[in-house]
């Protein structure tokens, strides 16, 4: 499929069906999150990732990014460009786009947004996350912010949808081990919350 054809079928199926959401996911991909009782509050923040496709070579491909080891609930873990929302972001989708251009040095005006997957909420860090889907017509120019960005890892969409990625692995978040399914991409580990955002994505490409 070309990337024209493929963001025209991604735009229809953004449109027009309702989204899978993470109800069912989350009981398949993260048990381990059920039993967290940390529930949305005051303090609560709200940030955006940015799910950007692009075309290189014969395959559609999107970045995934490698934190930096540091004492946070995130530390060291894959994840999509983005971050917490700001004052001068005037709405949730200006944020995806504010921070993937300040983490990965894509250029945000040459990004076309089509439109947001499920919010989630993520115990860990009291922060509700929007997933932000939008496209750039080229492979862009990385140039990652070294204190926020260990490294880019371009991952194409026949990498996504190949069920072997799909494992269950022992990880470490401050101190403690659990077991929990998640994907295991480029020999990354990818699981929490952005496992959960890749989940729903495949739910749509299917």
């Amino acid at each position: 499929m070309n990337f024209a054809d493929f963001i025209n079928i991604l735009n229809k199926r953004l449109s027009e069906q309702a989204l899978p959401g993470h109800e069912i996911i989350m009981q398949k991909m993260s048990p381990y999150r059920l039993k967290v009782k940390i529930e949305p509050n005051a303090s609560t923040r709200r940030s955006a990732v940015l799910m950007m496709f692009y075309p290189k070579g014969e395959d559609i491909y999107l970045p995934l990014i490698l934190r930096p080891q540091y004492d946070g609930v995130h530390g060291g873990q894959m994840a999509f460009p983005g971050g917490r929302v700001e004052l001068k972001d005037k709405d949730i989708q200006a944020t995806a786009l504010r921070e993937a251009q300040e983490e990965i040095g894509i250029k945000a005006t040459d990004v076309k947004v089509i439109k947001n997957l499920t919010e989630l909420f993520i115990p860990p860090s009291n922060m509700f996350c929007q997933p932000v889907v939008g496209y750039m017509p080229s492979r862009p120019d990385f140039y990652p912010d070294e204190r926020e960005v260990a490294g880019i890892f371009e991952v194409s969409i026949s990498e996504i949808l190949d069920p072997s990625i799909v494992q269950v692995r022992t990880v470490e978040t401050r101190g403690v081990k659990l077991e929990t399914p998640c994907f295991v991409i480029q020999e990354q580990v990818v699981w929490g919350a952005t496992a959960l955002m890749i989940a729903e994505l495949i739910e749509v490409l299917k």
